[in-house]
């Protein structure tokens, strides 16, 4: 795991050495003060040599300005150097977030997410800064002055010594259980980040529900255990100081006494005995360094673990000799597909399915909710990939395909619609990247939303708000279809796009959708049965298996089909219909 780590500081190395050479100088530095303080007492104050005394001032003070220039070099630079390496594991993580798998945002909140790429980056940060400095300081300070107290009286120094093996053992001691406290600490962040993105996504929902105090509720849950995370980490962390600072306390008077002892035995001069007790600092002050790292080893260690925990995770590959297709138009076949979310609960979601979609020809799947629809439709994007048989397209199996290339040929509505922050132009340009701006306009026309944006004052330039606040449901579906026009696929697939729309709204919509399948390869998911009259296929889909197929007039033909009730049912309540039937 260390050496993962420290692979990160390769790109900054010239930086990182400049940053450990300028935390060595300050170290040295750091002991010139008790040496000139212990020359000047047993010689040159004794000897009234008043010239050197003022040489040796001088001395120190130009030391203490390579000092200062040196600290700056440390902080600045030793901070860019951890700071280029959070941005680089940020850049990493967030690379890898792309290429995960559906499968893992099925089982991991946004919240959670953030949590790992901003707070458990930046403890990595502190320590890749800090860590090797501290270390490299502490560590030469504490070798220097076990050095330098033995020169000025070995005895004094060892017994002085004989108290560091405390201070060892109360870090190793305290060590395990403060990296535990602080897992517990991190995942019950994680859990409030998700719990506040949770909150506020769906803030206009608890304010129609008047449900601000089941959401203070449930926040406060997650407070209570990121409380009683802390108490425990802070509780070892407290041990630790307290007792590290009672063990140097007691190294401060142990010189005292014995030394005290010495001087008056005659067994140490009183210029050596005045220096032991100034440098005594010097040996416990890396000690406690040593002892502050040690905690900020453990937070950035629990910190790079769950970056590792993400960065190690299997991504979305393409099978071995899949290639691009600059054609895939159609003629779509889905082959005894069996398919299941969770493979240990042994439900499976499509139980052999089979049909074909015509190039250039519309299918629309109907059912009710749960039955294996929208299912279809992401496997055939390889959002997820089948348990068995097999889905072509031009008669290739998807899975010779390339994702980046099946996806290029297939544009997607759904009922939820995301939209970025950002303006009307930004959110159509994102179908295509390299748009001009008359396609873009082109686009918002044929999803009949150009006329309101050139109703506003800024127009395509308007701020559109957080996934599109400021829009009601068919402006937000309009645009989201002027992204597919940008895109222009081949292969079409409407999910539900137009079900949680008033009647007039859906017309304007419908209008626009009816020109977006022209020519295209198209399976519609609906609800509502009067948009799919004309498809050319309807396939009813219920417990993840098709028991209707045929077009409309065929269907309605059937003597007590399944498909003919739910259209009659239509008139009732569609959505309560639907479920009802097949219950």
């Amino acid at each position: 795991m260390l050496k993962r780590f420290f692979s990160y500081y390769k790109p900054y190395l010239k930086t990182f050495i400049l940053d450990m050479t300028c935390a060595l100088g300050n170290s040295a530095i750091g002991i010139v003060y008790p040496i000139i303080t212990r020359y000047m007492l047993n010689d040159l104050i004794p000897n009234r040599k008043s010239e050197l005394i003022i040489r040796f001032g001088i001395l120190l003070l130009l030391a203490y300005i390579l000092k200062m220039i040196m600290k700056y070099c440390v902080d600045y630079y030793g901070h860019m150097v951890g700071t280029h390496m959070q941005a680089d594991m940020r850049r990493q993580l967030f690379h890898k977030l792309e290429q995960l798998p559906f499968s893992f945002y099925d089982d991991n909140e946004t919240g959670q997410i953030m949590s790992r790429i901003t707070s458990d980056l930046q403890e990595i940060s502190e320590l890749a800064h800090h860590g090797p400095e501290m270390a490299v300081m502490s560590t030469f300070s504490l070798v220097f002055s076990l050095i330098y107290l033995s020169r000025i009286n070995l005895t004094l120094s060892l017994i002085i010594f004989s108290c560091s093996p405390f201070l060892l053992l109360i870090t190793m001691f305290v060590r395990k259980k403060h990296l535990k406290s602080s897992r517990r600490a991190r995942k019950s962040l994680a859990m409030i980040n998700a719990d506040v993105n949770s909150s506020v996504s769906g803030i206009r929902i608890t304010k129609a529900f008047n449900n601000a105090e089941i959401e203070m509720a449930k926040f406060e849950k997650g407070n209570k255990a990121f409380v009683e995370s802390k108490k425990g980490q802070y509780f070892t962390m407290a041990i630790q100081h307290a007792t590290t600072i009672f063990v140097t306390d007691v190294f401060n008077v142990v010189c005292l006494i014995s030394g005290g002892y010495f001087l008056y035995n005659g067994l140490i001069t009183f210029g050596d005995y005045s220096s032991f007790i100034v440098s005594i600092g010097f040996f416990t002050s890396p000690i406690l360094q040593l002892v502050s790292w040690m905690e900020q080893f453990n937070d950035g260690a629990t910190g790079f673990e769950r970056f590792v925990e993400i960065i190690d995770l299997p991504v979305e590959e393409d099978r071995e000799g899949a290639r691009d297709y600059k054609r895939l138009n159609g003629d779509i076949r889905f082959e005894d597909v069996c398919f299941a979310y969770n493979h240990e609960d042994d439900r499976e979601i499509l139980q052999n399915v089979s049909f074909t979609v015509p190039k250039g020809k519309t299918v629309a799947l109907v059912g009710p909710s749960g039955g294996g629809k929208t299912t279809i439709c992401h496997l055939l994007p390889k959002f997820y990939h089948a348990d068995s048989g097999r889905i072509t397209i031009n008669n290739v199996d998807i899975e010779d395909i390339t994702m980046h290339s099946l996806r290029e040929h297939i544009g997607i509505v759904q009922q939820d619609v995301f939209l970025f922050s950002g303006t009307f132009y930004e959110n159509i340009a994102y179908g295509k990247e390299d748009a001009s701006e008359k396609e873009i306009i082109n686009a918002a026309k044929k999803a009949n939303i150009y006329d309101y944006i050139m109703s506003l004052p800024e127009g395509f330039d308007t701020q559109i708000g957080e996934r599109g606040i400021r829009l009601s449901g068919g402006q937000k579906q309009r645009l989201s279809i002027a992204r597919v026009f940008l895109k222009n696929p081949s292969i079409l697939i409407l999910d539900e796009a137009t079900s949680s729309l008033d009647n007039a709204t859906e017309a304007l919509i419908q209008e626009a959708l009816n020109s977006l399948k022209k020519g295209r390869t198209t399976i519609v998911v609906a609800h509502r049965l009067s948009t799919i009259r004309n498809a050319d296929k309807i396939l009813v889909v219920s417990n993840g298996k098709i028991i209707e197929e045929g077009d409309h007039e065929t269907l309605m033909k059937k003597r007590n089909g399944f498909y003919k009730r739910l259209y009659n049912s239509q008139f009732i309540d569609v959505d309560h219909g639907i479920n009802e039937l097949f219950t």
